[in-house]
């Protein structure tokens, strides 16, 4: 990565909803589904869902600082799920659907932090953000046919009936952003 090249880490539930929304922002040039904050070597996909594993399914996200900042991939973060909801996202239930923020430098820490207080303390959602920031440990690749999830899977029924209302509201919210 050159100076302007920057990853984020997120969680926010299932991996190919977030992967799909964040693929959209221009200066994202790459995103990367996967696993982390678990104590499995080299978990399977299988051991993530069963919750054997205690890793979330999250996404690594890569930048270009020059075109997209950390505050405005937090921006997107924010909208790209409901926050309030421990270890679940909707129908998806259980410790890998977590909501979490890994930071890779003190300063996404202290972004983070910040940003997650100012929205409690505004009240923006009904219930208190859950939340988890924590530091950047091992990440694991997802299996391949995890990568790039939507874009190679429009037909299917969870593509069609949660991801892609969920993109076409992302895209509302954020269409001064994309690419």
């Amino acid at each position: 990565m050159n100076e302007n090249e920057h990853m984020a880490t997120f969680a926010a539930g299932c991996f190919w909803c977030i992967e799909a929304q964040f693929l959209q922002l221009n200066g994202v040039t790459k995103v990367v589904s996967g696993y982390i904050g678990g104590h499995i070597d080299n978990p399977t996909y299988e051991q993530v869902c069963n919750g054997d594993s205690g890793h979330a399914e999250a996404i690594n996200v890569y930048f270009d600082s020059n075109k997209i900042t950390y505050n405005e991939l937090l921006a997107a973060f924010w909208q790209s799920h409901d926050p309030t909801q421990l270890n679940r996202q909707g129908n998806d239930i259980g410790t890998q659907y977590r909501s979490a923020i890994f930071y890779h430098s003190e300063e996404q820490k202290e972004k983070a932090t910040s940003y997650k207080e100012e929205l409690d303390s505004e009240h923006i959602y009904d219930n208190p953000i859950v939340t988890e920031i924590s530091p950047y440990d091992t990440f694991y690749n997802a299996e391949e046919y995890h990568q790039d999830y939507y874009s190679n899977n429009k037909n299917q029924g969870y593509c069609m009936f949660v991801i892609q209302p969920k993109l076409e509201k992302f895209k509302k919210v954020f269409a001064d952003k994309l690419k």
